[in-house]
């Protein structure tokens, strides 16, 4: 990112952030509440346009709406939507097959997440843990080089951490990019490489 800056009205939430982060690294955004974590990673993925400033992702413009940006990039942010009249494995497999993954991969991802008993139920049936679990989920069983995760650990109990934890490890030993907010400093300690710290001081 370069120079990004977000305003609503005379509020700025982000000005002039710049940041690069590598193949293979997880960056967490660290701040405090209210300080643009959220706002910085929907207009990484596109989900929202800075007023001054740009993302680029190998060198292109990122926008939500391009193909090839949709190919690369697997984001779970706090709005994400689910299919209200699929199942948890149907929704799984349509997200997997639109981007060119596997059956096979949703039948791992499912076990991985413990979502084995839930896999023929709707979305609206789900606890918050989950549908968090689905939300990510949904993250895995595509093709992915960037992944955009605000607050991943938000609604999981210790071993739904535990698991989150060795996860994003693996992601990073197989060249995927992650930024991340969390406020789980014990998580940001196991897998950040990098900070990106924003409204320090604001």
């Amino acid at each position: 990112m370069r120079g990004l800056t977000r305003r609503f009205g005379q509020l700025v939430v982000l000005e002039d952030v710049s940041f690069d982060l590598a193949a293979g690294r997880l960056a967490v955004v660290v701040g405090p509440n209210g300080s643009g974590k959220t706002t910085l990673l929907r207009c990484v993925v596109g989900a929202d346009r800075p007023d001054a400033g740009e993302v680029l992702v190998d060198g292109r413009r990122c926008y939500e709406t391009d193909p090839e940006m949709r190919a690369l990039l697997a984001a779970a942010l706090d709005d994400i939507d689910f299919f209200p009249d699929l199942s948890v494995a149907e929704h799984l497999e349509l997200v997997a097959y639109a981007h060119g993954g596997s059956g096979r991969a949703v039948a791992e991802v499912v076990t991985e997440l413990g979502l084995d008993r839930a896999r023929d139920q709707l979305p609206s049936t789900l606890s918050s843990g989950q549908r968090r679990r689905l939300a990510l989920a949904s993250c895995f069983v595509r093709p992915r080089r960037l992944l955009v995760l605000d607050e991943p650990e938000q609604r999981l109990d210790a071993r739904g951490r535990e698991w989150l934890a060795d996860r994003l490890l693996r992601e990073k030993a197989e060249g995927t990019a992650v930024l991340m907010a969390t406020h789980d400093a014990e998580l940001a300690a196991t897998v950040a490489d990098d900070r990106l710290e924003i409204g320090v001081g604001a």
